[in-house]
């Protein structure tokens, strides 16, 4: 079946259709939801809403990009609904008790997974991990972050900094420990 023609099935509100479209991009969407919750519940309840706003929303898909692609963006656009609703205050700090740091080089990076990247990413708090995420990986500029978040744009360059001061220390004791 091509994604049109699974698209027009679960518009036609056929079952198969639906469980077949869930199957084909759950593994991917509950990764996209779990690099925004930190922990498998939240990320559960980040998926489940999101595909939720997929079926709602499907009519909206006009086929220009990739289905994963256009499903991708309705989930990260539900992931962060949720954390607004859930962690509104994860975003207040101001610009001013942020500093830039240099760049360094860290061996232990070369020799960490991409999962266990993400397991140190997963540990850093709300904003700071929904900020990163969103900057570094989504690719999203801070004026883009900051209208999606309701924040403004120096908080989430503060969040983005902090996020990265925090991924290198975590670095920096991982490399220690070795």
């Amino acid at each position: 079946m091509t994604e049109r023609e699974l698209v027009d099935a679960c518009l036609a509100n056929e079952r198969s259709a639906q469980k077949e479209l869930y199957d084909q991009f759950s593994g991917q969407m509950m990764a996209v939801c779990l690099r925004y919750a930190g922990n498998p519940n939240d990320a559960a309840d980040m998926m489940q809403e999101g595909f939720i706003k997929v079926f709602e929303k499907l009519g909206q898909y006009k086929g220009d990009g990739a289905l994963g692609a256009w499903i991708r963006r309705v989930m990260v656009n539900s992931a962060l609904i949720h954390i607004r609703k859930e962690k509104r205050h994860a975003f207040q700090e101001s610009i001013d008790e942020a500093y830039d740091l240099h760049i360094t080089d860290f061996n232990v990076l070369s020799e960490l997974a991409a999962k266990d990247i993400l397991a140190l990413i997963a540990q850093l708090p709300t904003g700071y991990r929904t900020v990163f995420n969103l900057y570094a990986i989504e690719g999203y500029s801070h004026k883009e972050i900051a209208e999606k978040l309701e924040i403004s744009e120096s908080t989430s360059k503060t969040q983005f900094h902090k996020a990265k001061i925090q991924l290198r220390n975590q670095l920096n004791a991982l490399e220690q420990g070795r």
